[in-house]
């Protein structure tokens, strides 16, 4: 058991003395790996967006005014109003209406491979449809709660788990290389080291001393003469 601690105490001084290789490396795999991936990817990115509108009635009234937001008058509206060549049902494909529990507020959602887009359908239909009921079904209860707004992370990417994958390939690379630069390194480490190369116990370590620490040592010794004969001593 002393044996597996000392060795995996010299295996953390191995990584925490180049800890900054292991940082650079995970950070740029990471950066690399997320670029190469979004664009190497087969499957196109969607972005949803939704705004949501408060609608004052219920019951039977309520589901036939859902289904009017994607009737193909109110898509042919929003059509013209954003002069995009898709058809009225291409519109409507990308919408989806839901009720918010048992409110009275509705979220129109929109699904779109460029997020603004999304955003311009979203508001378009919003607003198209609050004046086009009115004039259709005589009703004045639509109030527009909250505008949609451009939102750039795609729905159909991980975003968070691809980074989290490179981020770790990173780090054991990182790591690996730290191994392979201490393997090349022939310098002696440590007494354990010594020890297993020489096969004897270290009895004694002899410290490193500079020209300035030499200099002050023999500064600090003195002269004595006994019997004629001088001595020195410290």
């Amino acid at each position: 058991m002393k044996g597996k601690e000392i060795n995996l105490k010299e295996y953390y001084e191995v990584i925490k003395k180049r800890i900054w290789i292991v940082l650079i490396v995970a950070l740029l795999t990471t950066v690399i790996g997320s670029f190469y991936s979004n664009r190497g990817s087969d499957e196109q990115p969607l972005y949803e967006t939704s705004t949501r509108m408060i609608i004052g009635s219920s019951g039977g009234d309520m589901k036939t005014i859902l289904v009017m937001i994607k009737d193909p008058i109110i898509m042919g509206k929003v059509k013209e109003e954003l002069q995009i060549t898709r058809s009225p049902e291409e519109i409507a494909a990308q919408i989806t209406v839901s009720k918010i529990d048992d409110s009275q507020v509705i979220k129109l959602s929109v699904v779109d491979p460029d997020p603004k887009v999304a955003m311009n359908i979203a508001n378009a239909t919003a607003k198209v449809f609050k004046n086009e009921i009115s004039n259709i079904l005589k009703f004045n209860g639509v109030r527009l709660l909250s505008p949609a707004e451009e939102n750039t992370a795609p729905i159909n990417v991980d975003q968070a788990l691809s980074l989290k994958v490179f981020l770790l390939i990173g780090v054991i690379l990182g790591i690996g290389f730290v191994f392979l630069l201490d393997s090349l390194d022939d310098t002696v480490k440590g007494e354990n080291e010594i020890e297993n190369i020489l096969g004897v116990p270290v009895v004694g370590i002899i410290t490193n001393m500079n020209k300035k620490q030499w200099s002050f040592k023999k500064s600090k010794k003195q002269k004595i003469r006994v019997r004629g004969k001088a001595f020195d001593i410290e």
